[in-house]
């Protein structure tokens, strides 16, 4: 999630009426600001998140992110030369590292599209280039290709990145239906044909494979609140990070319960998990899955047994949140991709409750069980302070799911420091990210810090390694920080480089675990840390070393690769000067892209 996110959903709840938590003091969007007293009515004078207001009433257009195919003799440990914690506005790599722009918001996407070069397009055109904001993705293989030469992209669109869509750098103030149009085509998701060209990786040109889907599109609704939701909702929104299945489909994650696109809608047409075909072969899709429950949506991982037994693992990026798994009731086929097309629609969903003693269970959130009945009782967001309970009916499993979050916290699930990327290692451990909390009061052994500002990272296993298991042991992994700090609770504990507010993590396939930060890039923030970062943490002696370091006022989210692991791609989301145009030599606003980094030898990154 990025800054835009945090500031931006504030603002859709505060128009709604709702109190939620502030962001960390000296943070996130105040440190973009430089410290500025920035107050609601300011912020409208030409600010993004203001001239969404206009745009769409009181809600708020947000923001927030291969296989194993080892050669004989190829080493993957970790041996790069480590890079300090910089400023400037560049992507920072290891010495014998080349890290190239390839996808950057308003390239061209579906074959034929017009890619934006400084003059201000149409929503026709805008529906076919690049959105922006880039955050989760991931890659997939196509048949007949070398994938370590070719294949899908899959990029989800956290926000437009309004420079490249109207003149002035924000949506008009009196919008037009034209203009919304034009907004909302900048989210969602972008697919495109990515290939090893002359030497460089390099979007396929109109390729048939590229499409986008977008805040305009038409999705599908199933599962058990399709009945209350109904059978379509126009547009996905906020997609933040995303997952991937063991049938090669993409499960893009939307980061926001708030409904921005049109008052007549519903709010229950949001917060859901969306699933697509990266290929477009598989009928019913791209659907909206409301079996794995409502929430502010980070990324999915999912964890498969020998039995083909399969569990989806998710955060709910609140301030607090729940962590989630969704254990699917029917069996994965391998053999038949088409026979998993429906396989999300049904199962059990629950939330996680991590016990002072290092055990956890995983509360099953089933109408009439756990005190889901009419007449519940919600306590709150109680972490955060005193809180009024609230009454619910949870009548139909219906309600259930359109409100999970209370739902969950009704159940007696732990409420954490806004829980993010959730990745699972080939040995099973599990891993998320919980950026930070600067309005936690009370703490617990799972979030031991008032007022955490820097975020950590919480490791599980669940018992018998089954993703259909309900009990899991746990324990704190790592508390972000640094002892330079003065006070207590921003020292964290990390051994090596040091970091604040950890948001995308992944276990690749050869076990190697890398964290990306979502800090503030404010001075107060970045004299101790440097710009956001990608770092490498051994899982053994939690030593961290730091891999990569983004341009300055950037987000570093995303993280896929090809299977020789021979190439990254990784996402540099609102970067706030003038990358990437500094280095591609023309004068175009900064905008979110994508990145390839690979070693200059040959071998794979990392080693």
């Amino acid at each position: 999630m990025s800054y835009i996110t945090d500031r931006l959903r504030a603002e859709a709840a505060a128009a709604k009426g709702r109190q939620d938590p502030q962001p960390v003091p000296g943070q996130m969007f105040e440190d973009v600001l430089q410290h500025a007293t920035v107050k609601r009515r300011s912020l409208l004078k030409g600010g993004f998140g203001a001239t969404i207001a206009a745009a769409f009433g009181s809600a708020s257009l947000v923001a927030c992110g291969g296989g194993d195919d080892d050669e004989p003799g190829t080493s993957y440990s970790v041996g790069f030369k480590r890079v300090g914690a910089t400023t400037g506005d560049n992507v920072i790599v290891p010495e014998g590292y080349t890290a190239s722009v390839m996808f950057s918001a308003g390239d061209a996407v579906v074959a034929g599209s017009v890619p934006f070069t400084g003059a201000f397009l149409g929503s026709a055109d805008t529906e076919r280039f690049a959105g922006g904001q880039h955050d989760g993705m991931h890659f997939y293989e196509l048949p007949g290709v070398d994938p370590n030469r070719g294949g899908l992209l899959a990029i989800n669109h956290e926000a437009p990145d309004a420079r490249i869509l109207f003149a002035g750098g924000a949506i008009p103030a009196a919008p037009t239906a034209e203009d919304r149009r034009i907004a909302l085509s900048s989210v969602g998701v972008s697919v495109v044909e990515v290939e090893l060209f002359n030497g460089n990786w390099r979007v396929k040109p109109n390729s048939t494979y590229n499409r986008r889907y977008t805040g305009n599109t038409v999705f599908n609704v199933n599962g058990p609140a399709a009945s209350v939701v109904g059978a379509t909702v126009v547009g996905t929104l906020n997609n933040c990070a995303s997952g991937t299945t063991p049938w090669g489909t993409y499960l893009t994650c939307e980061e926001t319960t708030d409904n921005y696109l049109d008052p007549s809608q519903p709010d229950e047409g949001y917060g859901w998990v969306v699933e697509i075909d990266p290929r477009g072969e598989l009928t019913g899709l791209p659907t909206k899955r409301t079996a794995l429950g409502r929430f502010d949506h980070e990324n999915t991982a999912y964890m498969l047994s020998a039995a083909n037994d399969l569990a989806i693992y998710m955060g709910d990026d609140s301030t607090p949140g729940c962590i989630y798994k969704f254990v699917c009731s029917g069996k994965y086929n391998p053999a038949n991709r088409a026979a998993n097309v429906n396989l999300l629609d049904s199962g059990t969903l629950y939330a996680a409750r991590f016990n002072a003693d290092g055990t956890g269970q995983w509360i099953a959130l089933v109408q009439g069980q756990n005190g889901l009945v009419a007449g519940a009782t919600d306590p709150g967001n109680v972490t955060q302070g005193p809180q009024t309970p609230a009454t619910i009916d949870f009548n139909t499993q219906a309600d259930v799911l359109i409100n999970t979050k209370a739902a969950a916290r009704v159940a007696g699930a732990t409420l954490m420091d806004r829980p993010e990327w959730i990745t699972v290692g080939p040995d099973n451990k599990i891993y998320v990210t919980l950026t930070n909390n600067g309005g936690r009061q009370v703490t617990d052994a799972a979030n031991p810090r008032a007022t955490n500002p820097h975020g950590h990272i919480v490791k599980w296993t669940e018992d018998g390694n089954s993703p259909l298991a309900t009990t899991f042991r746990w324990e704190v992994f790592m508390l972000g920080g640094d002892q330079r700090l003065t006070a207590n609770n921003q020292k964290g504990n990390i051994v090596g480089d040091t970091f604040s507010s950890p948001d995308g993590i992944c276990v690749d396939p050869q076990g190697r675990l890398w964290v990306q930060t979502d800090a503030g890039t404010g001075s107060s923030i970045t004299n101790t840390f440097g710009n956001n970062a990608m770092y490498y943490v051994d899982q053994t002696t939690k030593q961290s070393t730091r891999f990569l370091v983004g341009p300055d006022g950037c987000e570093i989210t995303g993280l896929t690769y090809t299977p020789d692991l021979k190439t990254f791609f990784i996402n540099i989301q609102h970067p706030g000067g003038t990358w990437p145009s500094n280095v591609q030599g023309n004068t175009l606003p900064a905008r979110s892209s994508t990145i390839v980094v690979r070693r200059t030898d040959g071998r794979p990154v990392g080693a």
